[in-house]
């Protein structure tokens, strides 16, 4: 309809010209207009992120431009039904050798799931009692980027499956919406570029490479804590993102608030979005983890020894499949049977450990109760005298 594009293609100037590069290309990009009559405008876009984004935070803007145009007009959007994946991939990797081009081939990897992060998926992830309100929201975050949860802030111990669920979401990221550019960084490596831009003053360079995702995961926060120059730049980063209409995803091994040496703009922040927990799995999840990672083991492992396993390695999910790589190593190098009694002198020193700081909390816990109830003793008997 060569009216209905006479429209689009006024309103797209005018709405170009208000909002960001990264707001364009995530939001309107692909974007035409199909049909005009009796006063309605039916505009398609390739997704249906891209409608929900409209809809949700740019239809003033639209129908304002619109407006513009032509006036009392109303619109109407769809999912472009022409528009296939075929396409988005093929624009995908235009855009991507242009990243390359410009940017240089570090940046342009980080947007990539290689090597052993391929494994690291939804599917791959086991949930139990202690991870499902994380994965559930790291799966949300996934399906709708910037439209669920902006920030997605999951803390927890070391080794408890935040790393596998931040490279979850890129995975699933770059696999439905190729288009989009996703970028995973730990705050070690956040840190390493920037000192490097510094020294190098291309700091114009790096703000770009880091303002420009739709995507941006960053894993251990907690190492930006006390460093002031880089919680500075941090700070603009995350500001431009949102604003952007970007989404962050951020991990770390304790809560916003756990942090004595975060700024407090930086910790409301963080505190705006959606907060998650880890905790360490209970009995059956351990089992479930086990029996996933056996699927890929060259050897038959039986039933009690993955049992053994998950009753004696609780710490944390890293030490959990530690356990059952050694075990299976040493049957396969050794040409023995994978057995229980294999396994229990196998992992007798690891479980010796993870015994002992068992023990060691136990200790601590009983310590601090016991230092509640004397406190609390004191405390009745200073009453009591104030009452004599």
């Amino acid at each position: 309809d060569p009216e209905a594009e006479r429209i689009w293609t006024s309103c797209a100037q005018s709405i170009r010209s208000q909002v960001s590069d990264a707001v364009w290309r995530t939001t309107f990009s692909g974007a035409r207009a199909t049909a005009f009559d009796q006063r309605s405008l039916t505009l398609v876009v390739p997704t249906s992120l891209q409608k929900a984004r409209i809809e949700r935070r740019y239809f003033d803007l639209l129908t304002d431009a619109i407006d513009e145009t032509e006036p009392d007009v109303t619109v109407r959007i769809e999912i472009d039904p022409d528009w296939t994946d075929t396409g988005e991939r093929a624009s995908a990797d235009v855009a991507g050798e242009a990243v390359q081009t410009e940017r240089g081939p570090q940046a342009a990897s980080s947007n990539t799931d290689s090597g052993p992060y391929t494994r690291l998926t939804f599917e791959q992830f086991v949930t139990g009692t202690s991870n499902r309100f994380s994965h559930a929201a790291a799966l949300a975050v996934a399906e709708t980027p910037a439209g669920a949860y902006n920030p997605l802030f999951i803390h927890g111990d070391s080794g408890l499956g935040k790393t596998h669920l931040l490279r979850a979401i890129c995975h699933y990221v770059n696999h439905h919406y190729p288009s989009y550019k996703v970028r995973y960084v730990t705050s070690e490596t956040f840190l390493n570029e920037f000192v490097q831009a510094i020294r190098n003053s291309t700091q114009p360079e790096f703000k770009q490479v880091y303002r420009s995702n739709d995507v941006l995961l960053v894993d251990d926060i907690q190492f930006m804590e006390g460093k002031d120059g880089l919680q500075e730049e941090f700070f603009h980063t995350f500001n431009d993102l949102l604003q952007n209409g970007a989404q962050i995803v951020l991990s770390s091994d304790r809560g916003p608030d756990a942090m004595p040496t975060l700024e407090d703009r930086l910790r409301s922040r963080f505190k705006s979005g959606l907060i998650t927990d880890i905790q360490p799995p209970d009995l059956v999840t351990r089992l479930a983890i086990l029996e996933k990672k056996a699927e890929f083991s060259a050897i038959e492992i039986p039933g009690d020894v993955l049992s053994f396993i998950a009753e004696n390695v609780t710490d944390s999910i890293r030490e959990l499949e530690g356990a059952l790589i050694r075990v299976t190593a040493y049957a396969s190098i050794t040409g023995q049977r994978c057995s229980y009694d294999l396994a229990k002198r196998v992992l007798a020193d690891l479980i010796d450990n993870t015994t002992q700081r068992r023990r060691h909390r136990e200790i601590d816990s009983q310590g601090h109760v016991g230092e509640c109830s004397t406190s609390r003793w004191i405390r009745s008997q200073a009453a009591a005298g104030v009452g004599r």
